[in-house]
């Protein structure tokens, strides 16, 4: 008998909370259409949406029909949870140009074809609502007094700045989506990150107000470390599912690199290795672990820039940590050489490929004795790079043994 899906949500470790549990796995042993939202904040997504998107796939996998909804309507207001401020107001042009955007991003991960999936906009119904009509048919369904004990709310009104009306109304925003994917396409379940447990339990209880019927929600973990941080933060910002972003090798380079105790998690997170593999990998120790983090890196990498990036990754990874030569997707900077005429130090190089976020800093780098050119340690501050230095591959930078930048000359 197959695994329910809720088990193998729960075992790979993405389930926090849960309503009516029970009756959730009954609906589930039949085909059930769900729901996650995206607000798109960004023109990409970025590795924190990747955890919901995991978790919509293996639910179309078991046989159920997920629903992409981007928030065109719910991102003019803003959520104003985890947040200690108000968002920054995006006009109606830059939201519809990110939602075009993730569109395509998420084609990548569900299966879109003979409505298997689809994605819905929000400000397809939000945008046109009549202020009064929905507040006497929505609002009035809503206790401020319950609102006001949801985390999001009383972090934000506990800040200098307090909390706006317009982000007070979110929730009732993103709980008129559920009604709406309700009556429009059937509807059963919500799904969303942990941060999303209050306004996701409006929605729920708005559908059993409204309709007479059962409405779930469920929520996944967030992606954290080991000790609770967030993953996903790099020295140059987000870690982007967009290569124009964030480039396949930095993206490989982030999971290689993860800390051993982070490995077996993002194995059950991140990939789709059965869990019997997951856990051998997951137990490997001493050097043996760098073999999963491999793995790990070259999975999460395929599913999110298809197979010959990840290969490319790959190689290029294996060619500077073994030493075969260079190349691959390795993030690299076309110099011309009136650039080097201009300016050659091996500082400004740091800093123009970002190794260093300064010329202060690349100095401070180079007296540690952590920066290397084509291998070769450079130690004094004022080294200058020559144009013999770029052979067939270009030149090479390195900062300690994680920081690399390919230099080519034109």
């Amino acid at each position: 008998m197959a695994q329910h899906i809720l088990d193998i949500l729960k075992d790979r470790g993405f389930i926090a909370q849960v309503t009516y549990e029970e009756d959730l796995y009954k609906q589930l042993e039949n085909p059930t259409t769900f729901y996650v939202g995206f607000d798109p904040t960004a023109d990409s997504l970025h590795i924190g949406h990747y955890i919901p998107i995991m978790a919509m796939a293996h639910m179309q996998r078991a046989g159920h029909k997920p629903i992409a909804l981007m928030g065109g309507g719910t991102a003019m207001i803003g959520d104003p949870s985890g947040k200690t401020d108000m968002r920054k107001m995006m006009t109606v042009e830059t939201i519809d140009n990110n939602v075009a955007q993730i569109k395509q991003q998420m084609a990548r991960f569900l299966d879109f074809s003979e409505g298997q999936a689809i994605i819905v906009n929000n400000g397809d119904w939000l945008r046109h609502l009549n202020f009064i009509d929905f507040m006497r048919d929505i609002g009035s369904t809503f206790s401020v007094n319950k609102m006001l004990t949801a985390d999001c709310y009383k972090a934000r009104m506990a800040t200098e700045n307090g909390l706006s009306f317009l982000e007070f109304t979110y929730m009732l925003m993103q709980s008129y989506d559920f009604l709406e994917l309700y009556k429009r396409y059937g509807c059963r379940l919500q799904m969303g990150g942990n941060d999303q447990w209050s306004n996701m339990l409006g929605g729920a209880d708005l559908i059993r107000r409204k309709e007479q019927t059962s409405a779930f929600a469920c929520t996944f973990q967030l992606l954290l470390t080991h000790d609770g941080r967030k993953m996903g933060k790099t020295e140059k910002g987000a870690l982007w599912l967009s290569a124009e972003k964030t480039s396949p090798y930095d993206f490989y380079q982030y999971w290689r690199n993860i800390d051993d105790k982070d490995v077996e998690k993002c194995l059950g997170l991140l990939t789709f290795l059965p869990m019997d593999e997951v856990r051998r990998l997951g137990a490997l120790e001493g050097s043996e672990i760098n073999e999963a983090k491999k793995v790990l890196a070259y999975e999460v990498t395929k599913l999110v820039h298809g197979e010959e990036e990840a290969i490319k990754a790959q190689e290029a990874a294996a060619a500077l940590f073994g030493g075969a030569g260079m190349g691959g997707s390795i993030p690299t900077t076309e110099l011309t050489r009136e650039d080097l005429a201009n300016d050659a130090r091996v500082t400004t190089l740091l800093a123009m490929s970002k190794i260093a976020p300064s010329n202060s800093a690349a100095r401070r780098l180079i007296q540690g004795g952590g920066v290397a050119v084509n291998d070769e340690k450079i130690t004094d501050v004022n080294a200058l790079v020559t144009e013999d230095m770029f052979g067939g591959d270009g030149l090479m930078l390195r900062s300690g043994k994680k920081k690399f930048h390919l230099f080519t000359l034109k």
